[in-house]
């Protein structure tokens, strides 16, 4: 059973194993250096199949500041990442198509998660594609690996149901949101 969870910034042996291959560094950058950085607007999240981490990603509560594209208070989502050895199961699409739900009760005041996907990287474009983010038509030209396109989940789309509703610590499954 695949789930998101929220992690604190003492969780990286939660998630530290979580690699990418080499070559996709240059998008995503490492767990490591997340919980590294100092970003007071990120939130940490783990993919889980089981309570094992499978994949990490970051959420920019002010992304919209800092990418003129943007639509006000909406959010970001950054440093997205399916660990190397489960890559092409499908767990990335999954774990999009896990988010609205997801968002809705951990950030129930925002209603958009933006993202950029390099051009040179159509696997994740066609993972967010089918995990139900929509292609705006811009590109954003200032990515540090090349253009990139922009992206959007809108999540306002249908309401919380209650089962959802367990609070800001809650995880959510993919059994669950396959219910709907």
């Amino acid at each position: 059973m695949l789930t998101l969870a929220p992690l604190t910034p003492s969780d990286l042996t939660r998630v530290g194993h979580v690699t990418v291959h080499p070559d996709q560094i240059k998008f995503s950058g490492t767990v490591a250096e997340a919980f590294q950085a100092s970003e007071p607007d990120v939130d940490f999240h783990g993919i889980f199949e089981n309570d094992t981490a499978v994949g990490f990603f970051k959420i920019d509560r002010a992304y919209a500041t800092r990418y003129p594209f943007a639509a006000p208070h909406g959010l970001g989502l950054r440093a997205f990442m399916i660990d190397a050895a489960r890559q092409g199961t499908g767990i990335g699409t999954q774990s999009c198509r896990l988010l609205p739900d997801y968002l809705r009760v951990r950030y129930p005041d925002q209603s958009k998660l933006w993202l950029t996907v390099n051009f040179t990287n159509p696997t994740a474009y066609r993972a967010y594609r089918s995990g139900g983010f929509q292609d705006t038509g811009h590109v954003w030209p200032h990515g540090d690996a090349g253009p990139q396109n922009v992206l959007m989940l809108n999540y306002t789309a249908e309401a919380t149901s209650p089962r959802h509703k367990s609070g800001p610590g809650s995880h959510l499954s993919a059994n669950r949101a396959a219910q709907h």
